[in-house]
């Protein structure tokens, strides 16, 4: 966390970047006085930050609502006396302030001012800082604009969301970037809410922030083309949809509960306690632990750096679930990042690993697939995206979000193969076949995939 280009004597932005959803959000102070943009479900980070700098928390700003994780808007202003701000077209169930074209916010000697900017969503804005010349130092694009992309328009178009079709979104896109962002001055520094990996785009650039100059050179979608070209190029290859995306809009447009409080409401459960049969039981200690031992039907979720993503990509968002650890750092660990998308209500319990672990996976003989891949029925698990490329001959695509859903697809014949691009995916995988094909030998090719990438298998 450190300082960014903007920040001056007379007003400093401070971004907060969280690797594991590849969310970015900001404090914008100016002297005593300050603004969040954006902020994630945690909001000691921004409160520590406050007390650092003397400063008062007096606006929180959301630029839509969020997908992907659930906001501490309604959390930091019940803490701190602050107003939030959003579009009116949201429709938020929270106190908040309209903040739409022509509105302002003074905070000490800048300004911010919105831009309504639909396109990614319909209620999407973006936030410019004026500063005391009266000059446009920043614009907070929210999921606008991305460095090297732009947002994706296919998320509102559920019934639960609003039923906006991906093609009007799209439209909408184009001319918010050409008539609200690309018009800016070129110097404007361009500060996003997320960074590479996130789902709410497809190409994001490494860097985590840009100028408006420098995106209208290099970022693919404000280049010269058409209405119609654009929305073609953006709609392709977008990533997939986790389950819980609808449900995260839905609670961030009430707003959420506050964090700590609702960790801690998470029932913690015995070692050997009884589990109801039927709740899922997310397993998430390391692949070669859970070979050895396991319960019976768990799926190996490991903790990892994209550990919120596949959980709300594998579990829907009513479904209830129980949480394993080997240690009670590892068990916080992941009870926080299941709050991260607003899942810390579906768990039905947590526990360490019970000291009785009968069921055991099978380890492949790495060889003996590069050698004889026809003896096995390989189950590729990777996106539709990714597995453009394929590693082996006549595998069976099914997307590891569809897995549990798709299971019964896969054939018993033969011995079964899973394989991810990495070796992250393919433990939860191997898990979810094993549980849902009885008798059949499952097993997980694991991180050993990396060394058959070089060439297809035939």
């Amino acid at each position: 966390m450190s300082p960014l280009p903007s920040s001056t004597a007379s007003v400093q932005i401070q971004q907060f970047y969280d690797k594991g959803l590849a969310h970015a959000s900001y404090a914008i102070r100016s002297g005593r006085h300050m603004a969040i943009i954006d902020p994630a479900r945690d909001p000691q980070p921004y409160y520590d930050f406050a007390d650092e700098h003397e400063a008062t928390i007096e606006a929180v700003i959301e630029t839509h609502p969020h997908a992907d994780f659930v906001s501490s808007h309604l959390e930091i202003a019940q803490e701190t006396g602050a107003t939030i701000y959003c579009s009116r077209l949201v429709k938020a169930g929270y106190p908040h302030q309209p903040f739409d074209d022509g509105n302002r916010i003074e905070l000490g000697s800048v300004e911010l001012h919105a831009l309504n900017t639909p396109g990614h969503s319909p209620d999407s804005i973006c936030v410019l800082l004026i500063d005391e010349l009266a000059q446009v130092r920043a614009v907070f694009t929210g999921d606008t604009l991305f460095v090297g992309d732009v947002g994706r328009p296919d998320l509102r178009e559920g019934e639960n969301v609003g039923g906006h079709s991906r093609e009007a979104l799209a439209a909408q896109l184009y001319h918010s970037t050409r008539q609200k962002l690309m018009t800016l001055p070129a110097t404007t520094r361009v500060y996003p809410a997320h960074g590479p990996g996130s789902l709410c785009g497809k190409t994001t650039s490494p860097d985590l922030d840009s100028t408006i100059g420098k995106e209208l050179k290099t970022n693919y979608a404000l280049q010269p083309m058409r209405e119609d070209e654009f929305i073609r190029v953006l709609l392709e290859d977008q990533p997939f949809m986790p389950k819980y995306f609808g449900y995260d809009v839905m609670l961030n447009k009430q707003g959420a509960l506050p964090f700590e409080d609702s960790v801690r409401r998470v029932p913690r459960l015995q070692t050997d306690a009884l589990l109801e049969p039927g709740v899922v039981v997310l397993d998430t200690r390391p692949a070669e632990q859970f070979r050895q031992g396991h319960l019976p039907g768990a799926i190996n979720l490991m903790d990892g750096g994209k550990f919120e993503t596949w959980l709300g990509s594998i579990v829907g968002p009513e479904e209830p679930f129980y949480l394993l650890a080997d240690s009670q750092i590892a068990l916080d660990t992941v009870i926080r990042k299941a709050a991260k998308i607003g899942y810390e209500g579906n768990i039905k319990g947590a526990l360490l690993t019970p000291s009785h672990l009968p069921a055991t996976s099978p380890t492949v003989e790495v060889e003996q697939v590069r050698q004889n891949p026809q003896q096995f029925t390989i189950v590729d698990i990777r996106n539709r995206a990714e597995a453009k490329q394929p590693i082996f001959d006549n595998a069976l695509l099914i997307p590891l979000p569809e897995l549990r859903e798709r299971a019964h697809e896969v054939p018993r014949d033969k011995p079964v193969l899973v394989h991810c691009a990495g070796g992250y995916r393919s433990a939860a995988g191997a898990s979810i076949l094993e549980a849902a094909l009885p008798g059949v030998p499952v097993y997980d090719l694991g991180d050993a995939i990396t060394s058959f990438q070089t060439q297809a298998v035939h």
